[in-house]
């Protein structure tokens, strides 16, 4: 376990920043005895996108531990995060207005030769948090984070220790070298078993009638006052004064709006201004002309027939100004208009069970294979497996090695962090269970561990040494995590998308 969490770098740090709004549009479940709503649920998966940009790897790390998919490491953020804060008001913890601002002045995107570059930090917030629909407060809030997190695992790991016996041994299994085999599924594959009948539709519908509902659609018409294609190549200073100039025109639109009687169409011809206006859409298919920010779109569900305006919205590259003009409310669905919903669903459940049952078997066959004594490459062709021989690595890299700029790491398996933390702890000859993966999922097989090289380990007994006390530490940091998360009575939703 404690090379595993050595080990535990999430795999989410390497995926495109996904926008949810395109992938779900219910609420993420109940946390403490309140729901977690779509909105807040999309903020922090912005917020874990931003903290990844602003190099905070350990609070990824930690406010992820658990995560199987992308979109499980975006939902494990919200929650940790969450019970994070909880937990730290409980305990006293609250990081200081100084302490937060120099955190902040050592993030890496803000680094300059002579260590804190304010050009960088004013750059970063006109260019970069427009995106995410944020301002200055959330590299703030994340900062904030950060410190609690650092504060509450001294209080729950301070007195963790590691011997040196026990940290050689780990050494070891760190840096011996693995030669693994595996046997993936792929979905895609599975999926082609899978058939789906009338009845089985039917009977779907009878059972979850009540969740099958249309989208609830919106139309708005909009303004926007942007950067002209020249000023989106300005930098610094320049650049946010052209940013300045629209906001305080998007200002003097949204002041004109305040107004009892205000119209939408008149302001804009007033300020001159073009509207433009959507079709009908949904908040997990928004209209293409709101593909600027994924804000636009639902900040278009907060809009409501009362309140039809909305406040200036700054993007990357300007303003917009939202008015709703139309609301189409959910409603249940025939099973004729389910269907495409229900076969998605249907096929999405069975591919699963069979990925599981076709999983355990090939460990199993792997497994008893092995014991009678027969070749790996002999019980894989006999059971009509075919067998992926991984190119030998060590669970870490091998201490003080520089990255080589010849290796291209697209080469690699894409699955090869979760390979890692299945071997971990197999002894040569051993198989792994099922693991599921983006793709569907694999067993794995440990071939064969090489020995590390015994002179490694003097030239890096401190370094490994301090690196293990900290994984262990995060080891009893997890465990309590997952007792408070027990306390926290999380009632999850099935993730979308």
């Amino acid at each position: 376990m404690i090379v595993i969490a050595i080990l535990a770098i999430p795999f989410v740090f390497y995926f495109s920043k996904t926008d949810f709004s395109a992938t779900r549009h219910d609420d993420l479940g109940e946390i403490y005895g309140r729901t977690v709503t779509h909105i807040e649920f999309q903020r922090n998966a912005r917020l874990m996108n931003l903290a990844r940009d602003l190099g905070l790897f350990t609070l990824l790390q930690d406010l992820t531990a658990g995560a199987t998919s992308e979109n499980s490491a975006y939902a494990e953020f919200t929650w940790n995060r969450l019970i994070l804060r909880h937990e730290a008001d409980r305990l006293g913890v609250k990081p200081s207005k100084e302490e937060i601002v120099n955190l902040v002045r050592t993030m890496r995107p803000f680094a300059g030769q002579n260590g804190f570059d304010i050009n960088k930090y004013n750059e970063f917030a006109s260019t970069e948090l427009p995106a995410f629909g944020f301002t200055e407060a959330e590299i703030e809030e994340l900062a904030g984070d950060q410190l609690m997190l650092d504060r509450v695992k001294e209080l729950v790991s301070g007195g963790v220790s590691v011997s040196e016996a026990e940290a050689k041994e780990n050494f070891e299994q760190s840096y011996g070298k693995l030669s693994v085999a595996v046997v993936r599924l792929r979905s895609d594959d599975v999926a082609k078993e899978v058939k789906i009948n009338d009845d089985d539709i039917a009977k779907y519908y009878e059972t979850h009638k009540a969740q099958l509902n249309s989208d609830e659609k919106r139309k708005i018409e909009f303004v926007k006052f942007a950067l002209t294609d020249d000023q989106k190549k300005l930098t610094g200073k320049e650049r946010i004064d052209a940013l300045q100039k629209l906001a305080d025109r998007a200002n003097d639109f949204t002041q004109a709006l305040t107004d009892k009687n205000a119209n939408f169409a008149a302001v804009a011809a007033k300020l001159q201004v073009p509207v433009a206006v959507t079709g009908d859409f949904s908040a997990g298919a928004p209209d293409p002309q709101l593909n600027a920010d994924p804000q636009l779109a639902q900040q278009a569900f907060q809009l409501t027939p009362q309140e039809p305006f909305s406040d200036a919205l700054q993007v990357a590259d300007g303003f917009y100004v939202l008015h709703l003009i139309g609301k189409v409310d959910a409603r249940p669905l025939s099973l004729e208009e389910a269907k495409p919903k229900i076969v998605d669903a249907i096929r999405a459940e069975r591919v699963r069970q069979l990925e599981t049952q076709k999983g355990a078997e090939i460990a199993k066959q792997l497994r008893e294979g092995i014991k009678s004594g027969k070749p790996l490459d002999a019980i894989a062709q006999q059971a009509g497996m075919k067998l992926e021989r991984i190119p030998p690595f060590t669970l870490l890299d091998p201490p003080g090695e520089k990255p080589d700029p010849a290796k291209d790491p697209t080469k690699e398996p894409p699955d090869l962090s979760m390979i890692k933390n299945a071997v971990a702890e197999l002894r040569p000859g051993e198989t792994t269970e099922f693991v599921t993966t983006e793709q569907g999922g694999l067993v794995a097989v440990l071939e064969k561990r090489d020995p590390a090289d015994p002179a490694q380990y003097q030239q890096a007994k401190t370094t490994f040494e301090n690196r293990y006390l900290h994984a262990k530490r995060s080891i009893v940091f997890y465990e309590w995590l997952r007792d408070r998360r027990s306390d926290a009575g999380i009632q999850a939703q099935q993730l979308a998308g």
